[in-house]
């Protein structure tokens, strides 16, 4: 086990992160879905377009469609028909003559330009041109877009409003995704209560499940809600053993930080091979992480704010990695100047809550939200960014630089 009590052997975030993600292979099984119900899914092979897009040679403007031999300054050139989106001209057409066409209608065979109706001049039954146009003018040719065959999604790419429809304009109906991630959940703890239920004499709301759910659900898993663990043996032996058996990861929150009761530890060792780790960073100091019999196991501090931030900086990635979506990026920060006083001392990370706005001149500045204890959950919803503080700094003073990390769908209040 990895119990290290003095600063130098804290592991930083990197540290974490790298041993975390070693671990981490996306899962293997695959399902065939609709489009109506792929939304936040992983596409698990390369999607190719069925068909050349635009599927045929059509009219990039509202105008006329010549032949460029019948075009000079002074011809004036009968319309020998109409196209329309939807509508193609399938009628003779005479040498000589021109055909009224609309944007997106099929070009004649034959075509080799269209001139733009502001470009004409319509004499009596006829069109006198003010151009001579270019071969291919205003013709946009079949699979200019998009050629048949070619990829248009790659594999590991997540599904929303932009990809989805792309894939319906090319007839797509069903896409290949991976299946969702099973994510098993339950909290430790004879203090907890159940929301909705009324507190006896010293318990607390169970938050960090609640929490963790939600994120759980933003990140598209499939969870399984084991509810709160109480403070005995054999239950947490019972509920480890279910959640192995039935998860691709094992989320826990409490039991994990210096003084919890030592068989959870020993259950754990039990099942599986799991390191106990003290983080450089704050909040979220105690996380434990490894492998059971079956599933990946993450065990998160008992304190609601270094449960949440834990679950953001570590498991977060983790999970993305396993689901299979390939590009993912490490969060934004940008460098800003911090318009309130930070306290802090050299020895952790600090992930302190913010909130990032633009001061009159449209610089952007941020300010902390006040008292940063790990139990004060209300900083989340105050905030809209991770104030980052380096390991080694001390306190800040209004008007320093700071680092700044804006939160991601996740944690967004707005």
């Amino acid at each position: 086990m990895d119990c290290c009590s003095t600063s130098s052997a804290l592991l930083s975030l990197d540290q974490a992160l790298d041993k975390l993600l070693s671990q981490a292979t996306t899962v293997c099984q695959t399902e065939q879905i609709s489009l109506t119900q792929a939304a936040g899914r992983i596409t698990a092979q390369a999607a190719t377009s069925p068909i050349n897009v635009p599927p045929f040679a059509n009219s990039a403007m509202d105008g006329y469609a010549v032949r460029l031999s019948d075009v000079s300054e002074s011809a004036i050139l009968p319309v020998a028909g109409k196209a329309f989106a939807g509508q193609p001209f399938h009628g003779e057409w005479q040498q000589g003559s021109c055909i009224r066409i609309m944007t997106g209608a099929p070009v004649p065979a034959g075509t080799d330009a269209v001139i733009m109706q502001e470009q004409a001049e319509v004499i009596g039954d006829g069109v006198r041109f003010s151009i001579q146009p270019k071969a291919g003018q205003n013709i946009r040719l079949a699979g200019e877009d998009i050629r048949q065959g070619a990829e248009v999604l790659p594999a590991g790419c997540k599904l929303g409003a932009a990809e989805l429809p792309l894939l319906a304009s090319l007839g797509v109906a069903q896409v290949n995704v991976y299946r969702r991630l099973k994510v098993a959940l339950f909290s430790t703890g004879d203090e907890l209560q159940t929301i909705g239920q009324p507190l006896q004499d010293g318990q607390i709301y169970d938050t960090n499940r609640f929490a963790v759910r939600l994120m759980l659900e933003k990140l598209d898993c499939e969870v399984i809600d084991l509810g709160i663990i109480r403070d005995d043996e054999q239950a947490i032996r019972e509920v480890f053993s279910q959640a192995d058996n039935q998860a691709d990861v094992v989320i826990s929150s409490g039991g994990v930080s210096v003084g919890e009761a030592d068989y959870t530890k020993q259950i754990l060792d039990e099942l599986g091979e799991i390191s106990f780790w003290k983080l450089a960073i704050k909040p979220g100091k105690p996380f434990a992480f490894g492998k059971l019999n079956h599933a990946l196991f993450c065990g998160l501090p008992g304190n609601p704010v270094s449960a949440a931030l834990t679950f953001y900086q570590l498991v977060q990635p983790l999970l993305i990695k396993l689901s299979g979506y390939s590009q993912w990026q490490k969060p934004r920060q940008i460098t800003v100047k911090t318009t309130t006083p930070l306290k802090k001392t050299s020895g952790r990370m600090d992930f302190q809550r913010g909130i990032l706005t633009a001061n009159a001149q449209g610089e952007l500045t941020v300010k902390t939200t006040g008292h940063q204890g790990s139990h004060i959950f209300s900083s989340f919803s105050q905030a809209n960014c991770f104030i980052v503080l380096e390991r080694e700094r001390g306190a800040v003073a209004a008007g320093e630089w700071v680092t700044v990390e804006p939160f991601n769908h996740l944690l967004e209040n707005n």
